[in-house]
């Protein structure tokens, strides 16, 4: 037997390799989480325009119940992640920063689990605008983390036609191993949505990319695909970030997405596991999406671990079951590369949120460094994925030069992956300059 594919794996250029620290989480099963006293369901949790409550304080849901609807095609409605009574509609913390109109609702004790309110499809009949309309009606966005309404990826320009769905299994954050529990555990609902999305798109196959640190995920996936099929999965090498969308679609593909472009220019669609796994559970049951897997770990955590999570839960209650230490210092939503470290405990669970990672204050990256000069030694341009200038573009942002970093250096194409101010032996926070500029440039052109 030819062995060498178990020892080359296809990749991108450029990328770094942090420390992983999967191991913490990676070999337990997810569980269910019980229903917090009160959940918060913000009606901004994906891109594009918040939906509108149609719910009243005082009324009375059951879980699975619609509870807002979407404002327009960019947009996802809600639905009630627990039986229980609307308490209030009011602005509420989030991760985020800004207050967001959010639903509050009182769960019943003693709700039950199940969920009471379902429209069945027949998902074999259904046309690809059928099926773009159901997952609207699910509320599904991007689990990876983006929470992009899945919906408006499943409808590219018409001027582009979609021949490859990638299937985005990665999971390249450290710490995070909730897409991977998902691959062992519902790989049957990801080949049907992985399916169902193909429809959606009209791609005629559809290429699953697991890194290899997952192995007995891609074990898994083959042995419920038929040989020759449609979809395939492939082993891709281990690196920071090969789960971006434009990282993967090199490594499998090698095809480049040009620069100010979206995946569909090249004929491609992405998909997180998380996201088609969801779709093949609920699309055929016409429920909505009321819970997501979340990996809660780092040295600050006494029961690390995957947790089936309501939508809506307040980070407090979720870190009391999973019980802290006492040095644990910062709390960061996602995984440390992309995630946000957040200053309140009582913002909520969203769809976007795919891990909460506790630091101990002794941890490396909280020990208070000093920032230096920048002193021009490439390593930032040696790890930059989209071949940018990171140092170049860190020079132009402490003399406030926003226009110029995005007109002539390029600065829309940096997805703030953070492998830059990884690998900075001065400690400048690049990231957190080009937000900024970002930020600053969006508000001069609204």
């Amino acid at each position: 037997m030819d062995i060498r594919h178990l020892f080359r794996r296809n990749t991108f250029e450029h990328g770094i390799h942090p420390a992983q620290h999967k191991e913490l989480t990676s070999g337990l099963p997810i569980r269910r989480l019980a229903f917090a006293p009160r959940l918060i369901v913000p009606l901004s949790q994906h891109a594009g325009a918040p939906a509108v409550a149609t719910v009243k304080p005082g009324q009375e849901v059951v879980r699975g119940e619609p509870i807002a609807q979407a404002d327009g095609f960019v947009s996802v409605p809600m639905h009630a992640p627990a039986t229980g009574v609307v308490e209030a509609i009011q602005l509420m913390p989030t991760a985020r920063g800004p207050k967001t109109e959010s639903i509050i609702l009182r769960v019943y004790e003693g709700s039950s689990q199940e969920v009471l309110y379902d429209n069945p499809h027949d998902v074999d009949t259904m046309s690809p605008d059928d099926i773009i309309r159901a997952v609207q009606d699910a509320g599904m966005v991007g689990l990876g983390g983006a929470a992009f309404p899945t919906h408006v990826k499943m409808k590219p320009p018409p001027e582009h036609k979609v021949d490859t769905l990638v299937v985005n299994g990665c999971e390249c954050e450290p710490y995070l191993t909730c897409d991977h529990r998902i691959m062992l555990e519902q790989t049957d609902a990801l080949i049907a949505g992985t399916r169902i999305a193909m429809r959606a798109v009209g791609a005629g196959r559809a290429m699953i990319g697991v890194e290899d640190n997952k192995i007995d995920a891609v074990d898994a996936i083959a042995d419920r695909l038929p040989a020759n099929g449609p979809i395939t999965v492939h082993a891709v090498q281990t690196k920071y970030p090969q789960g971006a969308e434009k990282m993967l679609i090199d490594s499998l593909l090698g095809r480049r997405v040009p620069s100010g472009s979206f995946p569909s220019a090249v004929g491609v669609s992405v998909f997180n596991v998380g996201t088609l796994a969801q779709i093949g559970a609920l699309l055929p049951l016409g429920r909505g999406v009321i819970e997501r897997v979340v990996t809660v770990s780092g040295a600050g955590v006494e029961r690390p671990g995957n947790y089936l999570v309501p939508v809506g839960t307040p980070v407090r209650f979720l870190l009391e079951h999973a019980g802290s230490t006492p040095k644990a210092h910062e709390l960061i939503l996602g995984g440390p590369m992309m995630g946000m470290s957040v200053a309140s405990m009582d913002v909520p669970v969203t769809k976007a949120v795919s891990g909460m990672v506790v630091l101990e204050e002794t941890d490396a990256d909280l020990r208070g460094r000093k920032v230096y000069p920048c002193i021009r030694c490439g390593y930032c341009v040696e790890a930059c994925p989209m071949h940018l200038n990171p140092s170049l573009l860190g020079l132009l942002a402490a003399k406030h030069e926003y226009r110029k970093m995005e007109q002539e250096n390029h600065l829309n194409d940096c997805f703030e992956c953070g492998c830059c101010s990884y690998v900075c032996p001065s400690n400048i926070p690049l990231v957190q300059y080009f937000r900024i500029a970002k930020t600053v440039n969006r508000e001069k052109a609204a």
